[in-house]
């Protein structure tokens, strides 16, 4: 089975095809990678490729507590413990580089300030991890945001083309910006959330043009076979309505794209999450604009996977959830071993257990 077998392009040499994709699991009270997380991606690292959790680019990135970061001198030695022990076991690592926007609460911000986004639209009905009244760790209400000027979106452009400088400083093979899931640069892409005035709102062109800045920024800091991207075309997590002009925003993405010749696309099938599901014939027309490496994730299976690499839709197969309670998930999918299903309850904080004490299978 080609899911197995190794798998070259021109930014990626992998044992298998098999990805373990980012998922957020809030270990980090000081945002400072450390020993535990490097034994948490070192057992799963008989994936071809790990993309690790999402990694804040700065201090206001965050809407999760407890996440690690990307900006500091001691985040960047914290994140050498991983990569390290990620490429002791033959495996290739990105980092995710991640700002939330709006997905945010006050209390998680400096100095209690406002979340920023694309504009001033509230994620109302959405849930950051912070503080609620009382000062207890909590869900809470996303916060009113407060729109970026103009400047303020050059320096998020900056802010990641300097994590991906970090990255690489930690040893990491590339990064992948997270322009999924409702977050900052999917609020750009997305004009009932943009509603902006300037050069980064109103036309197609116009609202890609954050995402498109961002991904130049870091291919100038550490080139375009070290940089790729997540999306979520289809996608309604953190209230992000279908729009009229959704085709073709992605068909001009995943044009703009191909002529920056980017390690990867990953994208990212929200069904799996309790979301929209990514339409049938959607991968055909992304390929049709797009002859770079697909990574598709979201509710794969074994045969599934092999299918849509047969068919030459995808390259590789992203496998989240199922790697939390099944570090030896490639041996488990090889051998059709069963799966162990991981407890929800442990997913996000806490310690080792639920995080690095799941068993290969006896």
């Amino acid at each position: 089975m080609k899911l197995f077998q190794p798998y070259s392009s021109n930014a990626l040499q992998l044992k298998n095809r098999i990805v373990m994709a980012p998922m957020t699991r809030a270990r980090n009270p000081d945002g400072i990678p450390n020993e535990m997380n490097a034994r948490y991606y070192q057992q799963r690292a008989a994936a071809g490729l790990i993309v690790t959790e999402g990694t804040a680019i700065s201090d206001t990135a965050k809407g999760v507590l407890h996440i690690p970061g990307l900006y500091t001198s001691q985040q960047v030695e914290g994140w050498k413990l991983v990569t390290r022990a990620v490429h002791e076991q033959g495996s290739v690592i990105f980092t995710q580089l991640w700002h939330v926007g709006r997905v945010s609460h006050t209390s998680i911000q400096p100095n209690g300030a406002a979340p920023v986004g694309a504009s001033d639209i509230p994620a109302a009905t959405s849930y950051a991890w912070g503080y609620d009244e009382s000062g207890k760790e909590s869900f809470v209400n996303c916060s009113i945001p407060r729109a970026l000027t103009t400047p303020e979106v050059r320096q998020v452009v900056h802010d990641f083309a300097n994590a991906a400088r970090n990255a690489i400083a930690a040893g990491f093979d590339g990064v992948e910006l997270h322009g999924a899931n409702g977050y900052l640069i999917e609020q750009f892409l997305n004009p009932f959330v943009n509603n902006r005035t300037d050069e980064y709102g109103g036309t197609i062109e116009n609202r890609a043009r954050f995402l498109l800045e961002a991904i130049d920024a870091c291919i100038a800091e550490i080139g375009a076979a070290k940089t790729a991207v997540r999306l979520t075309p289809y996608g309604g997590m953190h209230e992000m309505p279908h729009y009229e002009e959704l085709e073709a925003t992605y068909a001009y993405l995943a044009k703009e794209l191909q002529k920056r010749n980017i390690a990867f696309i990953h994208l990212m099938d929200q069904k799996s999450r309790g979301s929209f599901a990514l339409p049938e014939d959607f991968l055909t027309r992304f390929r049709n604009n797009y002859n770079g490496v697909i990574i598709l994730a979201g509710g794969l299976d074994k045969p599934r996977s092999e299918q849509l690499i047969n068919e030459g839709l995808i390259d590789l197969a992203g496998f989240g959830e199922p790697f939390i309670a099944n570090p030896d998930l490639v041996a488990r999918l090889q051998n059709d071993w069963p799966l162990t299903p991981p407890d929800r309850n442990l997913h996000y904080g806490g310690a080792e257990y639920g995080y690095t004490s799941y068993s290969v299978y006896q």
